[in-house]
């Protein structure tokens, strides 16, 4: 079983995802008129929300947080570090370019998820990929696919890999016992999903802005007391990038390596297109009450998460000298390095703070995206609410104390064909994406807030619940 799984990821992960993901990018960045890049501000416009009364959804900065909260996660601190190991610094410049052309794509599929929205049981919002899978494309087989897949890999066993680096890391920086880290985070988690997707709506809005602005806060003391270095860690960035020097890092170095290595990360750190933000993206009221406005703001979240914290972490590991090649400190103890290096032993602690809240916002970001999948699968509520809540927190337990390479190589897998089926399916959508964003700036234009009128989409009658986008 080992082999097929291993065998199905050197498939997903080194061909069809890395240039897939790339391709369906720069596809929907040449469609939508670089939107990401001209209409940038926009991304800032929509998110005004709280003006509607809406209860069945929640705010676009909610939605907002809540993907980021799942996005930022120890990727952006182990993850990046890996890329600039691996890589050397040119491979932050090809993390960059992925998530602007994934802006472009994270803007599609959260367009597309708003438009095809549901209402569940209790009268709330609910949609995704397996939504715009089985009522866009009518196959909701994909669809069940889609979501079985989501809920194993994010759902279940991401969450496992996160609380295993919260207990890894507050072991190492507090001398912590790791199951006890993990029934900590159980419960804490518990208090939290077991509130729903609306408490974790709440606590993201609170917590997120506080532990991204602590991050990039200690970024920028960095940066001042390193100030006469920056110019130069900007050129090594670009030169590596291009091969205009040896990379400073890298098991094969070389502008290869760079771009392979930055192009992974990037990916695997933002999730555009691998139809995850989507699920949290449907469950908002959107402001203008148009399904494009939800796909700016998860387009902002790309831009956060990779150009933003991803950035502060590979400066304040490029502005130390904690980046050794073949030295083998790669990880989050590269970072761990560069930061004690810049703040004393403060920065052991801090890395492991940063660690603690990075990764437990990712678990209840992760389980509101399961929730969504759950929906889809007629389980959205009850019992079967209950035991995928139950299991999540018994695979945060596991995963504190107990990794096992085969269930995560699983996982990858699971993500590698969920995010494969959502690449297809967008595409395939393009066109009412192309319509969509057109009616959008058509209504801007002409000095209108926009307003989705199912009537002018003739084409999507009975694959949509007109009700959700009637207002008076």
């Amino acid at each position: 079983m080992s082999a097929i799984i291993d065998f199905l990821n050197l498939i997903l992960w080194e061909y069809v995802l890395v240039y897939g993901l790339l391709a369906v990018g720069i596809y929907f960045t040449v469609r939508l008129r670089l939107i990401q890049f001209l209409q940038f501000g926009e991304m800032f416009r929509v998110l005004k929300g709280g003006t509607s009364e809406d209860a069945a959804g929640i705010s676009p900065i909610q939605a907002l947080t809540v993907s980021l909260a799942s996005r930022v996660g120890t990727g952006n601190i182990a993850g990046v570090a890996v890329a600039l190991y691996l890589g050397g610094p040119g491979a932050i410049f090809w993390m960059w370019m992925v998530a602007l052309v994934g802006m472009a794509t994270a803007y599609s599929e959260s367009a597309l998820a708003q438009l095809y929205k549901v209402k569940n049981a209790e009268g709330r919002y609910r949609g995704g990929p397996a939504f715009y899978i089985a009522r866009g494309l009518r196959a909701p087989w994909a669809g069940a696919a889609f979501s079985v897949c989501l809920i194993l890999s994010f759902g279940l066993v991401f969450n496992a890999v996160q609380a295993n680096s919260i207990a890894d890391a507050m072991e190492g920086a507090f001398g912590l016992p790791k199951l006890g880290v993990g029934i900590f985070v159980a419960i804490l988690a518990a208090v939290v999903i077991f509130g729903g997707i609306r408490q974790i709506a709440r606590v993201a809005e609170l917590v997120v802005p506080l532990m991204a602005g602590a991050y990039l806060l200690t970024t920028l003391y960095v940066l001042v007391i390193n100030w006469s270095e920056i110019p130069t860690v900007f050129g090594s960035i670009f030169a590596g990038a291009f091969g205009l020097q040896e990379a400073a890092g890298g098991v094969t170095g070389g502008v290869m390596a760079a771009m392979m290595n930055g192009v992974k990360r990037g990916l695997f750190s933002n999730e555009a297109g691998m139809g995850s933000a989507p699920n949290i993206a449907a469950v908002a009221t959107p402001e203008p009450h148009h399904p494009s406005s939800q796909g700016f703001v998860q387009a902002l979240g790309v831009f956060i998460d990779t150009i933003v914290v991803c950035t502060a972490t590979a400066l304040m590991i490029l502005l130390s000298s904690a980046l050794v090649p073949g030295s083998g400190l790669t990880g989050a103890q590269l970072t761990q390095a560069a930061l004690q290096e810049h703040l004393g032993s403060f920065g052991s602690y801090f890395i492991a703070t940063a660690i603690f809240f990075f990764a437990f916002t990712s678990i209840i970001g992760n389980y509101s995206y399961a929730e969504n999948a759950m929906t889809f699968l007629g389980a959205g509520s009850g019992i079967g609410l209950f035991i995928l809540r139950s299991a999540v927190l018994l695979m945060v337990v596991w995963g504190a104390y107990e990794t096992v390479a085969t269930v995560f190589n699983a996982a990858d897998a699971s993500m590698g064909l969920m995010a494969t089926i959502n690449l297809i399916a967008i595409v395939l959508l393009s066109g009412t994406v192309a319509k969509l964003t057109s009616d959008y700036f058509r209504q801007r234009r002409s000095g209108k807030e926009p307003v989705f009128q199912a009537a002018d989409y003739p084409e999507l009658a009975g694959k949509i619940d007109k009700a959700i986008w009637t207002r008076d």
